[in-house]
């Protein structure tokens, strides 16, 4: 069955085609080389992702990101620095360049991606994290929790304060967590909330995203990718800012010899495949957590339209023509 649906939004890319949005030699040409890449999969609008790193190199990429003039850049995600110093909860974000939150940490970063930041992760627990939450809401910019050891009465303070979504739920947390309560449960239970989720089959068992998805609705789920410079590449080692990871023949990427994820290979098409075979639920019903409704979180509007062949008896779809 031929269907037509809005274009692709994703929300969080960090890199694709074997180009990194972190790393020290991004060119225009490389982002465009990515773009069109990601084209091909569906997607024709995102939020190119910086994570935390040195301002120095924040400023240089936010500098090449924002001056592209193609509308295909929605704006940036900001991912740290803001970020829990822990293990675990902080993920492959490297510690040396994680700092506290500031309004004026904040307004140099946005000064050097010429205001173009329009979200920005952080966790609540960081000081200066609730009075910064409540400056990028009065500027305009969504706050997402996520990379986060947050208590309850924080994550409830940053709702409180504007905050509308919970980054890539599930991951960015120690794989031990006491029973209840704690992060996840918190960040799932906050209706106030938008959630998204790596549907990659690696981040979330098929069973975990099930009820995490049923847990949040279909209307306040969104998919993105997470993905880095492996997205769309065969198996090997791929940059992400100044570590490196590894591409498994299964699609997994992980820190060099640790079992530690590092964003992922995925693709915004094969999210969508994945999260209607591991929910039950239809097209209709998922297609938009790729689309409208990430792009409505931050205020944006898709681009475009994408055909797809649907085999609803094999819950499978094949890009078939994007037009942006």
């Amino acid at each position: 069955m031929r269907l037509t649906l809005p274009g692709l939004f994703d929300l969080q890319v960090n890199g694709f085609g074997n180009v990194d949005f972190n790393g020290p030699d991004l060119t225009a040409d490389c982002v465009s080389r990515a773009l069109d890449r990601m084209r091909a999969t569906g997607v024709t609008r995102c939020l190119p992702t910086l994570v935390t790193s040195s301002f120095d190199r924040f400023a240089a990429n936010a500098h090449v990101l924002s001056r592209m003039g193609d509308a295909a850049i929605a704006g940036l995600h900001m991912e740290g620095p803001y970020v829990s110093p822990l293990d675990g909860a902080r993920g492959a974000h490297p510690r040396a360049h994680v700092v506290t939150a500031s309004r004026d940490d904040f307004d140099r970063r946005q000064d050097a991606a010429d205001g173009r930041i329009v979200l920005v992760t952080l966790a609540p627990e960081v000081p200066g994290a609730l009075p910064l939450i409540e400056h990028l809401v009065a500027s305009g910019v969504g706050v997402a929790i996520g990379h986060t050891m947050a208590a309850a009465a924080q994550i409830r303070d940053a709702v409180a304060a504007g905050a509308t979504l919970a980054t890539h739920v599930g991951n960015g947390c120690p794989e031990l967590l006491p029973r209840h309560p704690n992060v996840i449960w918190e960040l799932l239970a906050a209706d106030a909330l938008h959630a998204s989720f790596i549907a990659d089959g690696h981040h979330l068992p098929a069973s975990t995203m099930k009820a995490m998805i049923r847990a949040k609705g279909t209307e306040r789920t969104i998919l993105v990718t997470d993905a880095m410079a492996a997205a769309g590449c065969a198996p090997g080692r791929y940059p992400l800012g100044d570590v490196e990871a590894d591409l498994g023949s299964d699609g997994r990427v992980s820190l060099p010899g640790t079992p530690y994820l590092a964003g992922s290979s995925l693709t915004l098409d094969r999210a969508i495949v994945n999260a209607m075979r591991y929910t039950g639920l239809p097209i209709e019903a998922v297609a938009p957590m790729a689309s409208t409704i990430p792009a409505s979180l931050v205020g944006a509007a898709t681009s475009g339209c994408v055909t797809v062949d649907l085999d609803a008896d094999a819950v499978d779809l094949r890009v078939v023509e994007v037009k942006a």
